[in-house]
This record gives structure tokens, C-alpha cells and sequence, in this order.
């Protein structure tokens, strides 16, 4: 497993199960600290109010982000209808009304529409940059802006409850950038009623998934002491999208130092990305050309 004894070089994964009311950058900070780690990060926020996946990467697992953020990930939320809110959720101020609601059928007739490539607006209350600033400080401030819609891959999205009229469990699989609340938004507004978000947890963030997870209070409580390697997660478990290749001793050498060398990866062409290791510890990210592997990013783990 790719983790030093040493707290402060600590490098792998720890997924927690994010609890409400707090934001994702806090529950960061607080691993971090537990941990005693020199870095960390996260792949993919999760608002204050929503719940599940948040995979924390810790040390050289910080330079695998990219490559979880670009993964599926997977939701279960809950949606009120008959209301919308400012924030597309139930922390929002509502603006709009109706006394209309959606039966069973019409929300399965609907569905459809919000499948495969779509086009998304984010929510006014987002972290989305609008001229170099977040849009929830604008929303905050009242000012008036406008957020451009951009694409997004659903890949599922399911009536998983017909709770009654008023409300409905769904569940979603999407793409980078999907933001649930827009979907809540934009459903209700098809259906012709508002809705929003009335709560929302993420049960899968590409390989990551909720049998991994751990409370915040369990860390927190082995803050600092050796017990908290016990949750860590391998570097390489970031890199599941990408392929892989092994090089011998000589060659691990090379690469640490920024040069190609030989490596042996099956089914790689070349100009394909791929991640390298040497006695089963990663050793850099980069391109496979023709039999050798040219480094692009490298890992400090030997």
C-alpha cells in the first residue's frame, strides 16, 4: 500500500463520509490535520448540506485528482416539488410556487429527456467562476449575473420512490461538472410545478464507493497517531481509468529523475497515457511511446 509510517509523509486516500452542515474544504482541512499530512485534497465537492463520498487525497495521491474528478459518479436525493428556491435547495429562500404535482408517470415520461448529453446550467448559489469570482459570492451579494449552460453526460438517472405527491427519491449517474441541484430544478420546471433538492448524498465517486468510507469522528478521534494508516487507500486506486506498466529497477531510476526509459505495459499504444510502477509502488504518470515511458508526473514514494 502506498503510505509512509511517518504522519507527515503520508500519501494515499481516506474516504470519508461527509456529514451535513459542513463544507468540503472543511472536512479537507480536518483530515489533513488529523492526519498530519503535508498536502490534501478533494475529488469533487459535495455542497454543506449533502452527505456521502468525499475521496480525500493525501501527499503524492494529490497528483491523481484530475483523473477521479473525470469519472462517473453516482447520487441518490430526494426532490420537493411545488417549490423553488434560490439555492435549487432546501437551504434556499423559495421564489416560486405551484399548486401543481407530478404523478408517478409524468416524473418516468419526463425522465428520459435528462439522459445522455445534455445541456446544464449550474445553480446561481455554485462555485462556478464568473469573471474571477465565485457565483455564490455574487448571489450572496445580489448582484445580477448570468451562468452559461455547458454540457454534461448523464449516463442514469432513475425514479428509485414515489414517495407521494409532494416529493420522490431519484438516483443519477453523471459526468464531471453534473450538478444534482440543477437536475431537481430543471425537472420540476419540465414538469411545470418548481422543485428543488430536499436532501442529496453521493454513493459512488469513480472507484470509489460507500463500503470504503468512514465516519469524520472515526478519524478524528485517531488524530495524529499511527491508527489513521489503517484508512488509507493506495495512490494508484486514483488510476483505475488509465492503464498500466511496470519497469525494472534501472529503468524506476530514470523515470525518478524526469527520463524515459523501458517499460513493459500490455495493450498501450503509443501517445497513450499510462502510470508506471516498480515492485508493485507507482512510480510517475506519463506517455507510452513505442516500449518506453516518458515521465510527466512523478511520484515521491522511493
Amino acid at each position: 500500500m502506498s503510505k509512509s509510517n511517518a504522519a507527515q509523509n503520508i500519501n494515499g486516500w481516506i474516504i470519508i463520509d461527509k456529514p451535513t452542515g459542513m463544507t468540503s474544504t472543511a472536512v479537507v482541512n480536518k483530515i489533513k490535520w488529523a492526519c498530519s499530512a503535508r498536502k490534501a485534497g478533494h475529488a469533487g465537492t459535495l455542497d454543506p448540506s449533502a452527505t456521502g463520498i468525499l475521496a480525500i487525497a493525501l501527499g503524492e495521491a494529490t497528483k491523481t485528482i484530475p483523473y477521479v474528478t473525470e469519472q462517473v459518479k453516482s447520487y441518490t436525493f430526494e426532490v420537493k416539488w411545488g417549490e423553488a428556491t434560490d439555492s435549487d435547495d432546501s437551504d434556499g429562500k423559495i421564489i416560486q410556487t405551484s399548486q401543481v404535482r407530478p404523478s408517478e408517470q409524468d416524473i418516468i415520461a419526463i425522465l428520459p429527456r435528462f439522459r445522455g448529453e445534455i445541456k446544464q446550467t449550474p445553480p446561481f448559489f455554485s462555485a462556478v467562476k464568473i469573471n474571477g469570482r465565485r457565483a455564490y459570492e455574487l448571489a450572496r451579494s445580489g448582484e445580477d449575473f448570468d451562468i452559461e449552460s455547458r454540457s454534461l453526460f448523464v449516463s442514469s438517472l432513475k425514479l428509485e420512490k414515489y414517495i407521494s405527491e409532494n416529493s420522490a427519491i431519484l438516483s443519477l449517474e453523471c459526468g464531471k461538472g453534473g450538478y444534482v441541484r440543477s437536475i431537481a430544478r430543471d425537472l420540476g420546471l419540465e414538469l411545470g410545478c418548481y422543485g428543488h433538492v430536499k436532501w442529496l448524498r453521493r454513493i459512488a465517486s469513480g472507484s470509489f464507493n460507500l463500503s470504503m468510507a468512514h465516519s469524520l469522528d472515526t478519524i478524528l478521534k485517531l488524530n495524529k497517531t499511527s491508527a489513521v494508516n489503517n484508512f488509507i487507500l493506495p495512490v494508484e486506486l486514483g488510476l483505475s481509468t488509465i492503464k498500466h506498466g511496470t519497469c525494472t529497477s534501472t529503468a524506476a531510476e530514470k523515470i525518478k529523475n524526469g527520463n524515459s526509459a523501458p517499460i513493459l505495459c500490455k495493450g498501450a499504444r503509443t501517445g497513450d497515457e499510462i502510470w508506471v510502477s516498480y515492485s508493485e509502488i507507482p512510480i510517475a504518470i506519463g506517455k507510452y511511446e513505442a516500449g518506453a515511458f516518458l515521465p510527466k508526473k512523478v511520484f515521491n514514494l522511493i
